[in-house]
């Protein structure tokens, strides 16, 4: 159709095809990388009630909530992190023993070297660092996959646990901070080894390591969805190429990424030290598949790009429940692997179709 002047009008089905076509909240909302997460909490949550065998249904108490929110924030705060790498297109191998080796670390400084807690804690910080820019700077500079990487930062640490402590330490693996005099060490275990919110029905209260669980949930949030960091995440790892040719630093992106995992692993390392008074070696070897199954499940796809921050937190609390529900619905604790093993298959189909709507919305 054409106008007096000659200019041509556009038809409606025409305007209709040249808009973005309105997406409702609903859709959005079942678009969110979480979304499957989410429902799988609450799903599992579900399943524990109706199987909890304890007298008086103690899941549903404080008392149970405290018990899987521990285990869900020794996960969470390694596999938001985690998620994040993922997001970012890389792997850490090495994340579930570094949570251990920090721990002895700390715990040599104080039992064998005698600083104090909190010089303690910062020479934990500073060997993470290094561990996290030899993570880095290795799968940057090689080209190499960073799972070979990090799984060769695993077996030297691994390795590195058992000899050393055992050369140190009088051939124990286990070093122990009880019984004698550690400056800092009562002041240090108030920040990251105590509890809070004690009750008549709850005495022993909730572990300070689920505030710091929310903390770093909170703050991996704030990184990824409201700064230029957390765009040049998800740039780096769904198109590293096209993310480099618009002037994305990717390199530096992926080197602070595991920073970021190895920070995580002593922040756990410090909690579990100042929780127990003790660290032994070999500790968190193995976890870094839990870590990575939360990050899965909480919506981060293995090929990169996509996911968030809040998913692999509700992934932690899915395994969390996992672990403690086995026991208070008095089940053999063999069946968590199988639980874990079912819900990670039905988190990676799920994930997949809902990543393909979200694409077929953007079109």
């Amino acid at each position: 159709m054409s106008t007096a002047a000659g200019v041509r009008e556009t038809s409606p089905s025409e305007a209709r095809v040249g808009r973005l076509v309105s997406i409702s909240r609903f859709t959005r909302t079942l678009q969110r990388p979480e979304f499957g997460a989410l429902m799988g909490a609450v799903a599992v949550f579900l399943i524990f009630t109706f199987l909890d065998a304890t007298p008086n249904h103690l899941w549903l108490t404080q008392i149970g909530l405290a018990s899987w929110t521990q285990q869900a924030a020794f996960f969470g705060i390694m596999s938001v992190p985690v998620g994040l790498l993922m997001i970012g297109g890389e792997f850490d191998l090495s994340t579930g023993i570094m949570t251990g080796v920090t721990a002895i670390v700390m715990a040599l400084l104080i039992g064998k070297l005698h600083w104090n807690a909190w010089a303690a804690i910062g020479g934990t910080l500073l060997f993470a660092t290094v561990v996290g820019l030899v993570n880095g700077v290795a799968v940057v500079k090689t080209k190499l996959p960073s799972f070979i990487v990090t799984l060769a930062t695993y077996f030297v640490l691994r390795g590195a646990s058992i000899g050393f402590v055992l050369h140190v330490n009088q051939g124990s693996t286990n070093v122990v901070l009880i019984g004698g005099n550690y400056p800092g060490l009562a002041s240090a275990k108030q920040v990251f080894g105590s509890t809070f919110a004690q009750s008549s029905s709850l005495p022993g209260g909730y572990q300070t390591a689920v505030l710091w669980f929310i903390g770093v949930t909170v703050l991996c949030t704030w990184i990824l969805t409201r700064t230029t960091f957390g765009n040049w995440i998800f740039a780096s790892g769904g198109d590293p190429v096209a993310a480099r040719n618009v002037g994305v630093p990717v390199n530096r992106t992926k080197i602070l990424l595991f920073l970021g995992t190895s920070w995580a692993g002593a922040l756990v390392g410090i909690i579990s030290l100042t929780q127990a008074s003790s660290a032994v070696s070999e500790q968190g070897a193995g976890y870094e598949f839990y870590y990575i199954i939360a990050a899965v499940v909480g919506g981060c796809l293995l090929a990169g790009g996509y996911g968030s921050a809040v998913g692999p937190a509700l992934g932690a609390c899915i395994i969390g429940m996992a672990f403690e529900g086995v026991i208070y619905a008095n089940l053999d604790s063999s069946w968590d692997f199988t639980f874990l093993g079912i819900v990670l298959f039905i988190a990676v189909v799920v994930n997949r179709v809902f990543y393909r709507r979200a694409l077929k919305a953007r079109r």
